[in-house]
């Protein structure tokens, strides 16, 4: 079956590919070696103990079996699987310049052809208060072109957010260690132990998308605030600076929970705003770091 793309769409694919070009040479800076991998060790041989060698990798299973030091190496995984958790629903439809959901997809396609690049299995799961999309994990380019257009083309039914449900039907599509980036403004309730389980088996990046207006809202007067996934509307008096100081306080602090509940979570969390750049908060977390040895 011949799936036929708008051109439009194409031309927001190569776009975003030739925007985002720059991020992406970026964090292959340095050496060569991939953007995601060092985390993950797989089992290599066991040999013979030499000087020098660490006491604590010796097995000692095989050693008093042969009656010698023996000692098990590794090597890094070869192959990866990262897997892009995008939220988009309603509640990331909002922001400016840029919405959230946007802001979500672009980084996902950032992270997708990084992962291409080094020629790991890429995937993408899109949610709101359901799954609605998945893109099953394969390597390359042409994958990651084609997982993009199904960020950029995706058009939820829902409005609400599930996130623990999302990430439980994370677990269930990687069967084996992976890497996971879970990209939202993590506005939900219930999902602090489905990322806990998640992180124990699997590498898991918290990439949250916050929109600084949503602190210090910009205007003064009465204004109407709607939200986008109940509806409910409220109108509050910002030109009030008692009200506005309220305001601001409980953003805040809701902001700190949330960010307690990812450290609790003992995953790695980057922080992103609609309204800055990301590509440096991009760098420091996945730019290759230097070898031990190296100068």
């Amino acid at each position: 079956m011949t799936v036929r793309v708008a051109p439009e769409l194409l031309k927001q694919v190569k776009g975003i590919a030739i925007r985002t070009r720059g991020v992406i040479d970026s964090l292959f800076a340095g050496e060569s070696r991939s953007v995601f991998r060092g985390q993950g060790m797989e089992f290599a041989e066991v040999r013979a103990y030499e000087q020098g060698d660490d006491y604590r990798a010796i097995d000692w299973n095989v050693s008093a079996r042969l009656g010698s030091p023996f000692v098990k190496t590794f090597t890094e995984e070869r192959e990866l699987t990262l897997l892009l958790v995008v939220d988009q629903s309603g509640s990331t439809h909002v922001g400016r310049p840029i919405e959230r959901a946007a802001r979500a997809v672009e980084v996902a396609a950032v992270l997708a052809l990084a992962g291409a690049r080094e020629q790991d299995r890429v995937g993408a799961l899109l949610f709101s208060d359901t799954v609605e999309h998945v893109v099953r994990p394969a390597k390359g380019r042409r994958h990651a072109l084609r997982l993009i257009r199904d960020l950029l083309a995706f058009a939820p039914t829902g409005t609400g957010t599930d996130l623990a449900g999302a990430l439980r039907y994370a677990s269930r599509v990687l069967r084996h260690r992976g890497v996971v980036v879970v990209v939202s403004d993590f506005l939900a309730d219930g999902w602090d132990n489905a990322l806990k389980q998640l992180s124990a088996r699997h590498d898991v990046t918290a990439v949250t998308v916050d929109d600084a207006r949503e602190i210090r809202p910009a205007g003064l007067g009465w204004v109407t605030f709607e939200d986008p996934e109940t509806r409910a509307r409220a109108l509050v008096n910002l030109g009030d600076s008692a009200v506005r100081r309220r305001w601001e306080s409980a953003a805040r602090a809701g902001v700190e929970r949330r960010n307690q509940r990812l450290k609790a979570a003992a995953v790695r969390h980057l922080a992103i705003d609609v309204g800055e750049d990301y590509a440096p908060v991009l760098r420091r977390a996945f730019a290759p770091r230097r070898r031990p040895g190296r100068r």
